[in-house]
């Protein structure tokens, strides 16, 4: 400030003749009263720009996203995301599966393996049995809300219960399968494949009645006939009952060996060995090297005393070669004995 106070002095002394300051005139100002409205300007305008750099930096440092209070009882907000604890895998047991009985062996336990064969025998019969009942337009009925023939209704309800069993829900695949014959009773895929599931839920007594519904619908089904000829064997006095199931469906056998030869097996349990003989003889001509039926034939002869051709059909056994052990052994035991009867 005294070198502005200086310069002014100056000027004054400069603008007078004589170099001096007039009273009246301009005056230099004295230091505190001239200091005091520049000191305030220049503070004043420090003051400023330390405010506004300080506003500066609060900005350049605020927080990114204020903290903003929510009232939870009258704001709805989204839950946070909160992990659920994985819960423990429960491995589910399948529902019990029936046993399976067969006709000579001890029952066994079904797998889903049986399961699987019983559903792909059964889908195999069922694309025939399609043409066997065409439903007549009047039985249609509208389905959600599309036309459905009684044969469509009749094919739903197999798939289905074949759906259901391939789940391994076998009670109501049988629930199925029953609907579906009582929509269509010529069915044989949905009958047989019922008279599986009875078989392996040791209910021999239920096949057997399927069976013979089925066989008096239509006789023409051999393998169904020869199922239902096992079972009844398997009743004290039942080879009666399944001579006549055999005979009944022979006429549509006659070209199946299988057929004849169980027939012919049925035939000498119950002592009628010359017919059995005859069975065996047709049986071979469809398979010349079963080496069983051979034996049975031999055996059927030699019961109804025919000891050479009993020895001959005995031989042909033996030398076919493909007999097990025991049954090589009985062969040779019969050879034995037929040789001494003949050499007597």
């Amino acid at each position: 400030m005294s070198l502005i106070n200086k310069m002014l002095q100056d000027l004054d002394a400069r603008g007078t003749p004589d170099g001096r300051g007039d009273a009246a005139g301009i005056r230099s100002v004295p230091e505190r009263e001239r200091g005091l409205p520049r000191a305030l300007v220049f503070g004043g305008a420090a003051g400023l720009t330390a405010a506004a750099i300080a506003l500066g930096w609060v900005y350049l440092k605020r927080p990114a996203v204020p903290p903003v209070l929510i009232n939870v009882a009258s704001t709805p907000v989204l839950a946070p995301v909160v992990a659920a604890p994985v819960a423990p895998v429960v491995a589910l047991e399948p529902e019990p599966v029936f046993q399976a009985e067969e006709v000579a062996p001890a029952p066994a336990k079904a797998r889903p393996a049986e399961l699987r064969r019983i559903v792909e025998k059964a889908a195999r019969p069922a694309a025939a049995s399609v043409v066997k009942t065409p439903a007549p337009a009047a039985s249609e009925r509208i389905i959600d809300g599309k036309q459905v023939t009684a044969q469509q209704r009749v094919e739903n309800e197999y798939r289905r219960a074949l759906a259901q069993l391939q789940d391994g829900r076998v009670s109501d695949a049988m629930l199925a399968l029953q609907q579906t014959l009582q929509l269509d009773p010529r069915h044989q895929g949905a009958r047989e494949t019922l008279v599986r599931l009875l078989l392996e839920a040791q209910r021999p007594d239920e096949a057997a009645r399927q069976l013979q519904l089925s066989l008096a619908l239509d006789p023409k089904q051999p393998a169904q006939a020869m199922m239902l000829a096992r079972l009844q064997l398997d009743k004290a006095n039942g080879g009666a009952a399944a001579l006549e199931t055999l005979t009944r469906s022979l006429p549509h056998a006659a070209d199946n060996g299988e057929y004849r030869a169980f027939l012919a097996g049925v035939l000498q349990r119950e002592q009628r060995y010359r017919e059995a003989s005859e069975q065996y003889q047709q049986a071979l001509q469809t398979a010349p090297d079963n080496s069983v039926w051979w034996m049975g034939l031999g055996i059927a002869l030699q019961a109804d005393n025919h000891p050479a051709q009993a020895r001959q059909a005995f031989e042909r056994a033996k030398g076919l070669q493909t007999l097990s052990p025991q049954l090589q052994a009985f062969v040779e035991r019969k050879l034995v004995q037929l040789t001494a009867a003949v050499s007597k």
